[in-house]
């Protein structure tokens, strides 16, 4: 026998195997906590009873329409109750939640909705505009459904057929939903940010789903009943799965449509918030709070931060405002972050530059990640870990994309060799800890020698007037390539770029210093990261 006595008359069947799909946290949640307040959205208090009962009817809602499996609901939302209803909501009719980038241009918006063959559209009236001005443009023409978040103050035409909670009343709040026939089935489709070219469709299955929302309930100890305040866009990898993980723990969502800084001092106070995700974006936007907008932590609250390694500066700067960062590290095609720097408990006692250093790593996988590693991309050998040798950071596991929708030369590209190739450049640790030097596309060479723009960039946020700083490759005859910062000085603060680059060379070697330093404001993306590809195209005329 193949298999030997343990497959002899041992079959998968009903009782012994389920198919894996985040969608049973909610109806978990409601059936054992079923009072406990399931969101927070201005004045509006829901428990669990309802939430389920909510999404249940959004699923009734779209099947009545013809919505089923393979189809494609498109959602243009802020982060609101209607969105946490769209992640249980649509997948369980077996259909493909597209979260929309609230931040795109139209041409972009009816890009997607084309590419992702959008069959329902709900959208938020605060993006009435660009949304009419996209779907003029789609060549498909979903069925539009109009949000009227009571959040909303601001002015917005309906250009949908019906409201939402019209919407809502037409299904079945018993909706007989059912689980994924194949834990592989899509649950979601998430468009890259198209910094070149057309925006690539990542498609999450549910078993990927699951598993990245379980880890996120170890990896960031959410325990019971975390409290969860929205600052990170659940368009962004579905939110890094914590619209699941957080029902998962049966904790407290609570929305924001907007990220301010009186408005998150305001609900940790008030809700006791003991969560929270960000960019390094928000972490400035709290540490550069005016006092009279601040409010006392009622405890330590726990801040989940990804992209760029937060500078050591910043690092030191939450932990005294009373927020403890978890520094984690991923992609749109890993379901956010599947990597995150695991703390010791001996590094609390090391020097605080030390320290800093150890906290600046991205450093291990998941526990629902396989395997992580730094490898030399043309011939697949991991580099040594000495700390030093460069190599491209690469992913394999269940929590790994199962591609790009509707492009096999992008998707085979990706995962050539049997990895998923992330473009960036990183290094290995005698630990075992990863670090990040780079986007393969943003090292710098210059005269043949190797400059991490995040090295540089690093020495630039230790002088106290920088508020932002971001470096690029500038061409050069003699050099090739020189690095040039762009540079945003704190409030009240000034310096000169012969002070910058005077410091910079307290830090580092003198080739690794810029040569020049543009003081204005830095362009970023509609998720708070840097874009250096307008960078340097701006460098090129300085």
């Amino acid at each position: 026998m193949a298999g030997g006595i343990y497959d002899l008359h041992l079959d998968r069947n009903p009782a012994n195997f389920q198919p894996l799909t985040p969608l049973g946290f909610l109806e978990r949640a409601a059936g054992v906590f079923p009072d406990h307040t399931a969101i927070i959205h201005g004045a509006l208090r829901r428990n669990y009873r309802d939430f389920y009962a909510r999404s249940r009817r959004l699923a009734s809602a779209l099947a009545k329409l013809g919505v089923g499996k393979g189809d494609t609901v498109a959602v243009m939302l802020p982060n609101a109750p209607a969105m946490l209803e769209a992640h249980y909501g649509v997948p369980m009719t077996g259909a493909v939640l597209n979260s929309l980038n609230t931040r795109l241009d139209a041409a972009i918006l009816a890009f997607t909705l084309d590419h992702g063959e959008a069959k329902v559209l709900i959208t938020d009236r605060e993006f009435s505009p660009v949304m009419k001005a996209a779907l003029a443009m789609a060549t498909r023409k979903p069925v539009v459904i109009d949000y009227d978040d009571p959040e909303f103050t601001g002015k917005g035409e309906r250009i949908g057929t019906i409201e939402y909670e019209d919407f809502l009343a037409t299904g079945d709040a018993d909706f007989a939903w059912k689980t994924p026939d194949d834990e592989w089935d899509a649950i979601a489709l998430n468009y890259t940010s198209g910094t070149t070219g057309d925006p690539k469709g990542v498609v999450y299955h549910h078993r990927g789903a699951h598993l990245l929302a379980v880890g996120n309930v170890v990896t960031c100890s959410l325990g019971k009943h975390p409290v969860y305040l929205w600052t990170l866009p659940m368009f962004h990898c579905n939110g890094w799965c914590f619209p699941w993980s957080i029902t998962l723990a049966a904790g407290t969502h609570v929305c924001l449509r907007q990220v301010r800084a009186k408005p998150i001092f305001d609900a940790i106070a008030d809700y006791k918030v003991t969560h929270m995700c960000g960019a390094p974006i928000v972490m400035s936007t709290l540490l550069n709070t005016p006092d009279a907008d601040k409010r006392p932590l009622p405890h330590k609250v726990e801040f989940i931060t990804a992209a760029a390694p937060p500078p050591e500066a910043v690092l030191a700067a939450m932990q005294e405002a009373g927020f403890n960062v978890v520094h984690v590290y991923g992609l749109t095609e890993v379901y956010g972050p599947s990597v995150v720097n695991e703390w010791h408990a001996e590094w609390d006692a090391l020097p605080a530059q030390e320290r800093a250093i150890k906290k600046a790593r991205q450093g291990v996988r998941y526990g629902a990640l396989e395997a992580l590693d730094v490898l030399d991309p043309d011939t697949m050998v991991p580099v040594p870990a000495d700390g030093e040798t460069l190599g491209e950071v690469m992913f394999r596991g269940n929590v790994v994309m199962k591609g790009y929708l509707k492009n096999p030369t992008a998707t085979d590209a990706a995962f050539a060799g049997g990895w998923f190739h992330s473009g960036d450049l990183g290094v290995k640790h005698p630990d075992g800890y990863i670090q990040l030097k780079d986007r393969s596309k943003d090292i710098i060479i210059s005269g043949g020698e190797n400059i991490s723009s995040i090295e540089v960039e690093d020495a630039l946020y230790k002088h106290p007037a920088v508020s932002a700083a971001a470096v690029v490759a500038k061409p050069d005859e003699k050099w090739g390539e020189t690095p040039v910062a762009f540079v945003e000085l704190r409030e009240g603060a000034s310096a000169t770029a012969e002070d910058l680059i005077a410091h910079c060379r307290t830090h580092l070697a003198a080739y690794k210093c810029p040569r020049h330093i543009v003081f204005e404001e830095i362009p970023k993306t509609s998720t708070g990261k840097i874009q250096k590809f307008r960078l340097r195209e701006m460098a090129k005329e300085v």
